[in-house]
């Protein structure tokens, strides 16, 4: 319990990461309840209301405070449920990837010898193919869909993953309380389990919440070209290919779905910053040596700081 309120100060200081963690919980809270937020269906059609620019242009109306598309829908619903869509993309191809990689790090880190050098090979080659070229391809040949775009997402994120857990286990595998507990008669999957898996848990969740970012651009730009999310679902990326034939006649069909990605990205990746220094020790000193620097320049503490970020003492 204090430990939680420990790091809830920490992150009500770092006035970044507090404005970034509002931000993740209003684009959650706004997915979880669009029914209830949203003022129209989002697939409502009206085309004598199409085009309609938003509330505070001229001719615009207060019923569609974010205007219309070319159809007559609402933009404001449309953009409210299409943080359904970009949400549950990314967690899932989040949590497949995560899960990919995570297993095939521990065992290639833990096991070592040949089956490393296999599983790192593979990696290596997925990692030579482009990543938007390949999930292009994919896409086209097997067909677009909301359930194509996750598997192939995910086959094409885990890589990061099984690399960083990699690292971490052959680390883990020097330390002492894992001799100690191989030598006692602990098998493999205990030692995983118990000793080496918890030291993963903030470096993973740094990581797959960085990784969620670039989720949700690849799934933006997927569904721009057509081969990600298809009508009558929606989701911002869709909604910026849907309304590029208009961006002249009609700048808020691409720019309210372009800020909202930019809104989504921005608040996730300000959080991020914050999670990584919090969960490594390391950074976390050198934060607080800063500070210590900040209040006192003239103390030894300071000059350490100093040297320590490569500044002249």
């Amino acid at each position: 319990m204090a430990r939680g309120a420990h790091f809830f100060d920490e992150l009500v200081r770092d006035k970044a990461a507090m404005l970034g963690l509002i931000g993740i919980v209003t684009v959650v809270a706004v997915a979880i309840f669009a029914p209830l937020i949203a003022p129209y269906d989002p697939a409502a059609q009206d085309v004598l209301a199409r085009l309609k620019p938003p509330a505070w242009a001229a001719r615009g109306s207060v019923e569609h405070l974010l205007g219309t598309d070319h159809l007559g829908r609402d933009v404001l619903s449309r953009l409210i449920y299409g943080s359904r869509i970009t949400l549950m993309i990314a967690s899932a191809v989040a949590l497949f990837a995560g899960a990919l990689g995570v297993t095939i790090g521990l065992v290639s880190g833990y096991l070592g010898g040949r089956a490393d050098s296999l599983l790192m090979r593979l990696v290596d080659i997925q990692v030579s193919f482009p990543g938007i070229l390949l999930i292009l391809l994919i896409v086209s040949v097997v067909g677009p869909g909301v359930t194509t775009l996750v598997v192939v997402l995910a086959i094409t994120n885990w890589m990061i993953y099984a690399r960083v857990v990699r690292a971490i286990v052959l680390q883990s595998r020097q330390s002492a309380y894992v001799e100690a507990a191989e030598v006692v008669g602990c098998g493999p999957v205990r030692v995983i389990w118990r000793h080496i898996l918890p030291n993963l848990v903030a470096p993973l969740l740094t990581l797959a919440i960085l990784e969620f970012t670039n989720i949700v651009l690849a799934e933006a730009a997927v569904s721009f070209l057509g081969l990600g999310v298809q009508p009558p679902a929606t989701s911002w990326g869709l909604d910026v290919a849907s309304g590029r034939d208009y961006v002249f006649i009609a700048w808020w069909l691409v720019t309210f779905p372009g800020l909202c990605i930019v809104f989504t990205v921005l608040s996730i990746n300000l959080f991020a910053g914050w999670l990584r220094v919090t969960g490594d020790p390391q950074e976390r000193d050198k934060r607080f040596a800063r500070g210590v620097a900040r209040r006192r320049p003239g103390t030894r503490a300071a000059r350490a700081a100093r040297a320590a970020e490569g500044a002249k003492p």
